[in-house]
């Protein structure tokens, strides 16, 4: 065997290894392909998740700057009633 064939060999296994290593190995593109998928998705689940603490934020805010948010939270939460006023509560049948 001529030393040029013997260097060609060589060459083309260590492209056919290389190749293996780059669709099958540790980094291989299926699995960078993968991962950028769940770094999308843990990015948008962190705006999200921003989003709604904004909006606690803003509540938290409100409820602690305005007594009347605080009575509108307490009326609507858990029932209460002024002095003077009169509660009903309407109980609608289940039709069956």
């Amino acid at each position: 065997m001529s030393p040029v064939k013997g260097i060609i060999i060589g060459l083309s296994l260590c492209f056919v290894v290389l190749q293996g290593d780059l669709w099958f190995g540790r980094g291989s593109i299926p699995k960078i392909l993968a991962l950028k998928k769940a770094v999308q998705e843990q990015e948008e689940a962190v705006v999200a998740l921003k989003t709604r603490n904004q909006m606690i934020e803003a509540e938290v805010q409100d409820l602690k700057h305005r007594l009347g948010a605080m009575e509108e939270r307490a009326r609507t939460d858990l029932g209460m009633v002024q002095k003077g006023e009169t509660f009903f509560q309407i109980i609608h049948k289940d039709p069956s």
